[in-house]
């Protein structure tokens, strides 16, 4: 059964989702006190009765995760930690802004972030001299003002009831996040403890279909730490993890919304040139390395801002060559190699017949199928390269947003495609 629950499934809605909670989640809440909740309880009593199923359906998961994961940090964490959110203050949340998401503010659809913390947590906030209440109306009117990346409404409580005190760019590890991405379409998400890069996700709802990210994916033979990095696991630091510039180069690659390709591979060889169609038409020489110069640069050296501004600068300008027709060619050095390259079957090797298709989701099964059922000519062509390329792995956006990651599984023998689309929203 699949994690993505659609309303024609026989099983219901709300089985799905009981099911999606794996074992050691399951575990892992058992042994979490109730009285660690840093929410005071009571307010479930005057929250208005939840209308929009999918809230109630996923706020113990939810709710789950960050006590798991405050958990796991609280004791070595040396910085203050956003509040642990209570499920009924989650599904609150959740309920609201789901409405809020099917109004339109002067015919335009809201798109808002929404934190969850105290005004004493956020840094340097913009505070509203009047508290306003938590309502899809009040949601609705404050988009305009809060729609460009990185801007959250701060929302807290008082007494018996939420509401939005005002706006931060600043928001503590392990905040609570809720961002509407379209109409009827949130991701629950959070900060990571090392404070840079994408946040990480937790859940996807789209109207009354759920996915709640599993961050079990590690059982998966030979899953490449690129994924591991998107969901969050074992990542020193965002920013300071030269692997996970991938995490932020498939955000761009995505964003750009043209569909791509990037085919990463080893810098010690050119044995990748045996799966590409000749003459190539735009080779780099030299390879373009300001990338790779900056992954070797000491942040100290100008600082950190300065140096993640540059970072993300070069990140643009590499993704943006994935828009142009053909797949772009880095190596594990980050150095630009090509871009517009067409890819063909290597003389050496067999074409590629089956692939191992998963998705970082509760509840998924991984499935073997043929190539041509995993999308379109794309997808084939990196499929190809890496049946032919072990150590190279390929990043593949399509112009509607779906994305996946092939990776060679030693272990199985064959291509895994990691569907990652529900990690990068």
């Amino acid at each position: 059964m699949s994690a993505f629950c659609s309303p024609h499934c026989e099983t219901s809605l709300a089985h799905c989702v009981i099911y999606a909670l794996s074992e050691n989640v399951k575990r892992n809440l058992a042994e979490v006190a109730v009285n660690s909740f840093e929410i005071n309880n009571d307010i479930v009593e005057f929250l208005q009765p939840t209308t929009y199923s999918g809230a109630r359906l996923v706020a113990e998961a939810v709710e789950t995760h960050f006590l798991y994961h405050h958990k796991g940090i609280e004791s070595h964490y040396t910085q203050q930690l956003a509040p642990k959110p209570s499920a009924q203050v989650i599904e609150a949340i959740i309920d609201t802004t789901f409405w809020s998401s099917l109004r339109r503010e002067e015919g335009r659809s809201p798109k808002i972030s929404i934190a969850f913390l105290p005004p004493s947590l956020a840094g340097h906030p913009l505070v509203f001299e009047q508290k306003l209440p938590l309502s899809s109306k009040i949601l609705t009117k404050l988009a305009p003002a809060v729609e460009r990346s990185g801007i959250h409404l701060g929302v807290w409580y008082e007494g018996n009831e939420l509401y939005v005190w005002g706006t931060t760019r600043v928001i503590p590890a392990l905040c609570f996040v809720l961002e509407v991405v379209e109409p009827g379409m949130l991701v629950i998400k959070h900060r990571r403890a090392e404070g840079f890069g994408k946040f990480v996700n937790v859940a996807v709802l789209k109207g009354d279909q759920i996915k709640i990210i599993d961050e079990g994916t590690t059982r998966i033979p030979d899953c490449p730490k690129l994924v591991n990095s998107m969901i969050g696991i074992a990542t020193p630091s965002l920013w300071n993890d030269s692997l996970n510039i991938l995490v932020q180069m498939a955000v761009s690659i995505r964003q750009h919304g043209r569909g791509g390709t990037l085919l990463v591979v080893p810098s010690e060889s050119d044995e990748w040139r045996h799966s590409i169609i000749h003459p190539i038409t735009h080779e780099l020489s030299p390879s373009f390395s300001e990338l790779a110069l900056l992954n070797e640069q000491k942040v100290s050296e100008m600082g950190h801002s300065a140096w993640q501004d540059k970072v993300s600068s070069a990140i643009s300008n590499i993704a943006g060559l994935t828009a142009v027709d053909g797949a772009t060619v880095i190596n594990d050095q980050y150095e630009v190699l090509a871009f517009g390259v067409k890819i063909g079957r290597s003389l050496l090797g067999s074409p590629v017949e089956e692939i191992l298709l998963t998705e970082p989701i509760v509840g998924n099964i991984p499935d073997v199928v043929h190539p041509v059922q995993n999308g379109g000519t794309r997808h084939l062509s990196a499929a190809q390269f890496v049946h032919d390329q072990h150590k190279a792995i390929a990043l593949v956006a399509s112009q509607d947003g779906r994305f996946t990651i092939f990776s060679w599984s030693r272990c199985e023998g064959k291509v895994q495609a990691h569907r990652v689309d529900a990690l990068l929203l």
